[in-house]
């Protein structure tokens, strides 16, 4: 079985290791007999089913979660049965796949409109004209 990320990109049940570790947290006594946790193994860098610019998003996206060898691990236990955190690893795995296979779009850079920075020229001295105004009251109240 593969796992389908998008039209163009299929991951094979060979590039992915996963192993099963016994989880903490609530559960009971099922979880000091059961193994539930579940660690995915997706070794990135040397994968056949990633372009290089894929590969290269994948790495900056996944952060911590990627070793320096560039493989990415993927730690799965919210849930208490096995095959939904099976279930859970590769869906965050497709999930991240499919982020870094977006193409970023390319900013286009553009300017203020003239009249947008009369617009906040006209708010600087509005607020520069009230400042004005908090100073010291001159008067004869000092009588």
């Amino acid at each position: 079985m593969t796992l389908t990320v998008t039209p163009r990109i299929a991951i094979g049940d060979d590039e992915i290791e996963l192993s099963f570790v016994r989880a903490s947290g609530p559960g009971g006594q099922n979880v000091n007999k059961v193994s539930t946790a579940v660690q995915l193994r997706f070794d990135a860098a040397r994968s056949p089913s990633l372009p290089p610019e894929v590969r290269r998003r994948l790495r900056r996206i996944a952060g911590r979660r990627m070793t320096a060898d560039g493989v990415l691990i993927i730690h799965a236990r919210r849930y208490r049965s096995q095959e939904q955190n099976r279930r859970d690893a590769l869906e965050r795995l497709a999930a991240l796949v499919r982020a870094a296979a977006r193409t970023p779009e390319k900013r286009i850079p553009t300017r203020p409109s003239r009249a947008a920075r009369s617009r906040v020229l006209a708010r600087k001295k509005h607020r520069s004209r009230i400042k004005k105004l908090r100073g010291r009251v001159s008067g004869s109240d000092d009588l």
